[in-house]
């Protein structure tokens, strides 16, 4: 890789040199006196390198803190089903990867006690709807004995003993339809909200709770399972996150919302982006790190798998200003920490190789503790090719042209 990086800067800079000096009928820029480490580059050399230049700004000031990460489920979004009974399970319709919506079947497992609960059903919807009819005909007893006693034709002790009958057999009712509806919940949780086709009566259905994905199957046909046995896992299709361990010394840093940024081996070019959601309360006493987890945003969700390994770099909390530019402007020249600072001359370009003191660094940016000012121009995209065009300049000038 160094090999090539070395012949495309190269070549880049031969295609710079031969269009700044003359290769081509364009006018070259006005005449300007340069000086060592400095490089008057061409309209059309401005072109083909395809520059952008950027401003030494005051940028607030963000720690970075690089670790070894891996990619997990969130816990709070991952739920384990276990089996709600005892018995065979007849059939599992989900293997890992596949995804469910809510409530769709995903495990039949046989078992009598599905049958007592269906049959206790039907036994309370019947003592509910005969509790229901002795609740009228007492109710309406009871009114009748009131109109008599009005009428002088039924005793005092007799409208009581109706109106208390009454009371008795709508206490009764209630007390049915409430056992006719635990029935009917205690089915439900066997078998799940809804109803199948074709499906053995006997049969406890496990459904999925949510819209997800099937991340694990820990049963197969056949097996005789227990009460709470776990069967299947599924995951929101959001569950994805980044989880890595920082030292302690970056608590001050590590907050709610905080960006991390992070590249796996499966897709070497690419930068992920993750937002942290969860920090640990307490320090390892062992490893003296805390554990942060991060929700992974964006395309990550899609194309990453949990357990995937990633290097990790977390961007702190914002901090005090100070000046900065471009991590990708820094460059090294024989040695020497360097940015190419250019200016504009008519429609081409002056660069020049300015030695630099650099502080702390983050993948996006580094801190600048002196060699340019405020207000500079530095190259960013094409960095390395100016440097290099500078350097063939100066070769070019020691070897007496």
């Amino acid at each position: 890789m160094i090999v090539r990086t070395s012949s495309f800067l190269a070549l880049t800079s031969l295609v710079l040199l031969s269009a700044s000096c003359g290769g081509t009928e364009e006018a070259a820029p006005e005449s300007v006196a340069t000086v060592a480490d400095t490089a008057l580059l061409s309209a059309q050399a401005v072109e083909i390198g395809q520059f952008s230049l950027v401003g030494v700004t005051e940028s607030e000031w963000r720690d970075a803190w690089h670790a070894p990460a891996r990619l997990t489920l969130d816990p709070a979004s991952t739920q384990p089903l276990g089996s709600v009974v005892e018995g065979r399970v007849l059939e599992v319709r989900v293997f890992p990867g596949d995804r469910v919506v809510q409530g769709q079947p995903l495990a039949l497992i046989h078992s009598h006690e599905v049958m007592d609960a269906r049959q206790r059903l039907i036994a309370s919807r019947g003592a509910a709807r005969a509790a229901d009819s002795a609740a009228t005909v007492a109710t309406n007893a009871a009114a009748r004995a009131k109109r008599l006693l009005a009428a002088k034709a039924m005793s005092t002790g007799d409208v009581e003993r109706a109106r208390s009958n009454a009371v008795a057999a709508v206490a009764a009712r209630e007390a049915a339809d409430a056992e006719a509806l635990r029935a009917e919940g205690f089915l439900e949780h066997l078998i799940g909200h809804g109803s199948e086709e074709g499906l053995d009566e006997h049969a406890a259905i496990l459904r999925a709770p949510f819209a997800g994905v099937v991340t694990g199957r820990q049963v197969q046909p056949g097996q005789v399972v227990l009460i709470g046995q776990p069967l299947i896992t599924v995951a929101r299709e959001s569950a994805l996150g980044v989880q890595m361990n920082l030292p302690e010394e970056a608590i001050a840093s590590i907050a709610p919302d905080v960006q991390v940024r992070f590249k796996v081996p499966a897709y070497r070019d690419r930068v992920f982006e993750a937002r942290v959601t969860r920090i640990a309360p307490v320090v390892d006493s062992m490893s003296r790190a805390v554990e942060v987890w991060a929700r992974i945003t964006g395309d990550g969700q899609r194309l990453l798998r949990a357990e995937m390994t990633a290097d990790a770099e977390l961007i702190g909390a914002r901090g005090a200003k100070v000046l900065a530019v471009p991590a990708s402007a820094v460059q090294m020249n024989d040695g020497d920490t360097i940015v190419v600072v250019a200016s504009h001359v008519g429609e081409g370009l002056l660069i020049e190789a300015r030695p630099v003191r650099i502080g702390r660094r983050t993948s996006l940016l580094a801190e600048i503790l002196g060699g340019v000012a405020k207000g500079d121009s530095v190259l960013d995209r094409g960095a390395a090719i100016g440097k290099a065009e500078i350097a063939k300049r100066r070769a070019g000038g020691e070897g007496g042209e």
